[in-house]
Order: structure tokens, then sequence, then C-alpha cells
């Protein structure tokens, strides 16, 4: 890992759709490159982070395919697998994340693809970045305005994934698939105590009273905290509207969902799903229906 400094920037102090035990596997294989050992919850409890472990890609990692998606009786498979990022730089998974510059690329060259008849997204993922998400909810939304969208979950569609999930048409669930965490979380890191036990003092000069609030080298004000809720309930509040207009839902029973995640039939129950479906049994469906 030779970008910490760009990785922090993207785990830390930034609002995350995702969900919150991904959000400690992905800390259990980081964690000690960024001198972390423990993560705290909320309600006090200390999590210790495990070694390091290796997030493993797709068969097409280390070459760009010419196309990210396969086609299947015209259908364009698309994958959003693993953690999701703003920007990966790939048209398919790769070290186990995938990007939504990747997803958009590959649904509007599906779009355009006179080969291509309607788009699959084949999910299985438990969320990410908040950055450019919603700007691609939009677009997969416009882009089924033309070509049918379907989302089959292949097992997971958690927060930010599930963002993506609701702009389809249609969206299926296996009898144990997972869809929900309709929520976000913020990630604060304080180094202050491991550099002052090494012997480390960090000053911060700054102009604008407001320029330093949520750094690492000082335990979270309280000013900070508030500024960075309001961030977040924006945030929140933009994942439920958006939720409930592609779902057709009131916002008030987006919300009422706290965050939680259902499972097969319970989503279906809860609006979040259309039908208890495999995978396969939806691609088939799915052609069957063009």
């Amino acid at each position: 890992m030779n970008n910490l400094p760009r990785l922090a920037t993207r785990l830390f102090n930034t609002p995350l759709a995702i969900m919150p035990d991904k959000a400690e596997i992905v800390m259990a294989a980081l964690g000690e490159r960024f001198g972390i050992t423990h993560l705290m919850r909320p309600n006090g409890q200390q999590v210790a982070l495990a070694a390091p472990m290796m997030f493993m890609g797709g068969e097409d990692e280390g070459r760009e395919p010419r196309r990210g998606y396969d086609i299947v009786a015209g259908v364009a498979v698309v994958q959003v697998d693993g953690t999701l990022v703003h920007k990966n730089g790939t048209l398919r998974p790769y070290s186990g994340m995938t990007g939504y510059d990747g997803i958009r690329l590959n649904v509007l060259q599906a779009l355009e693809d006179p080969k291509v008849k309607g788009i699959m997204l084949d999910i299985d993922s438990p969320g990410g970045e908040c950055a450019g998400l919603f700007d691609l909810v939009d677009t997969i939304r416009a882009v089924d305005a033309r070509k049918p969208v379907w989302a089959a979950l292949n097992e997971c569609a958690a927060s930010a994934a599930y963002a993506i999930a609701s702009a389809a048409r249609r969206v299926t669930i296996p009898r144990t698939g997972v869809a929900g965490s309709i929520g976000v979380v913020w990630m604060h890191v304080d180094f202050s105590q491991a550099l002052t036990d090494a012997g480390i003092a960090v000053t911060l000069l700054q102009f604008g009273a407001k320029k330093t609030d949520g750094n690492e080298f000082a335990p979270l004000a309280k000013e900070a905290a508030a500024s960075i809720q309001a961030d977040i309930d924006a945030s929140g509040t933009l994942f439920v509207n958006t939720v409930a207009r592609n779902r057709k839902m009131q916002a008030a029973a987006v919300k009422a969902t706290e965050a939680g995640t259902f499972m097969g039939a319970a989503a279906v129950k809860a609006g979040l799903a259309d039908v208890v479906m495999a995978p396969d049994a939806a691609l088939h469906a799915f052609v069957s229906s063009l």
C-alpha cells in the first residue's frame, strides 16, 4: 500500500454509505499501516483489529478489457462487487473494489450497444463511498428510461449498493439475500494519545475558525461533532429521498427502516425488493421479458 495518505482521506472524516461491520473489516486490513490497533464503537465498546488481510481481485485483474460487461441473450450483465469507491480506474471489479466510474461507463456503453436490449446489475456489495454515488444512481435511472435495467442481488446490496439497486425498475433478491442499510457512517480517528506516547507534538496553524475541525491530531470537539453530524444528516436525507423516489415509497417509510437490513422475503415486504428469486432465475426472467 503506497498511497496511505490518499486512502486515509477516503476512509476518515468523510461520509460513507457502508455497513459498519464492513468498515471494521477494512480497518482490520489496513489498521496496522495507519498505526491503529483498536476501533471504538459509539457505545464505548472497543473492537480489536485482526491481522491485515488481502483482498482478492476478479479473473480480469491485471488487464483492462475492452468491454466491462458480459452479454447473455441480449442482456448486459454489469458486476457490482465488493467495496464501492468513487474512482477505481477499471471497468470490472478489481482488488475487492468496484468503482462508480467503471459502473457508469459500462451502463452508458451498454445503452449505446446495439447488441444489448437490457442491463442487469449483478450486485454483491456492502456499500462504500458517498462521493459520486448519487450522481451514478441518477445516471442509471435515466438509462432505465431508454433501456430496461434490473438489479439482481447476488446476494447483498447494502447501503451504497442498495442505492444503486434502487435505481433499477425491478429488484430481485434470493431467499438468503440482504438489502437495506439505508444510512451513513462517519469514522473519526484520533491519533493524539498515540502521538503523545511517542513524544510527538503536532501544532496546527490555521486561518478560519473551522479550518481544522475534526482533524486527527486532537479529540473530536463538540462543535466539530455537531457540524459533522449535520453533514451526515444531509447525506442520510439525500439517501432516504433518493430511495423513496426510486422505489415509489414514502420517505418516512424508508427512514423508518433506521438503516436496518432485510433478508429475502422481508426485503420484499419492506418495499426494498420486488420478488424473491435466485440470480440465475432473475436473469432468465429478464431475458424472457425482453
